[in-house]
């Protein structure tokens, strides 16, 4: 008797299935005194930010009741810059930002796309 689905492609279901995956490493200027910070980062529903692989320093701006992020090469020289709208759950109220620069986690393939966004600490 045959298997129903390939040891391959059932690899690639599991896959498909995971609701968040995230990019495997950090930006190449990442400073690893970070990476535990990152890695702290939580969505408002308990779920990851993912980590330095997937947040990286943005300009942000306020647009009438909500945040905008601008997404361009820091995620990769195929994206395009644009404004991406942070959804308000995503919008972390941690105050202990040690970049000193807003943060968005972002994926591509997601809804919402903005995982979590960071303000830059206040001053």
């Amino acid at each position: 008797m045959r298997p129903l689905l390939s040891a391959a492609a059932a690899g690639m279901l599991a896959l498909l299935s995971v609701g968040t995956v995230c990019l495997a490493r950090p930006p190449e200027n990442a400073d690893p005194a970070f990476a535990p910070w990152f890695q702290s980062l939580r969505a408002p529903d308990g779920g990851l930010c993912c980590s330095e692989a997937d947040c990286r320093p943005v300009e942000y701006r306020i647009s009438g009741d909500h945040y905008e992020v601008l997404i361009g090469k820091q995620y990769g020289d195929d994206v395009l810059p644009h404004w991406e709208e942070v959804p308000a759950d995503s919008v972390l109220s941690k105050t202990d930002n040690p970049t000193g620069r807003a943060i968005a986690c972002w994926l591509p393939y997601t809804n919402p796309k903005v995982l979590c966004f960071v303000r830059p600490a206040e001053t």
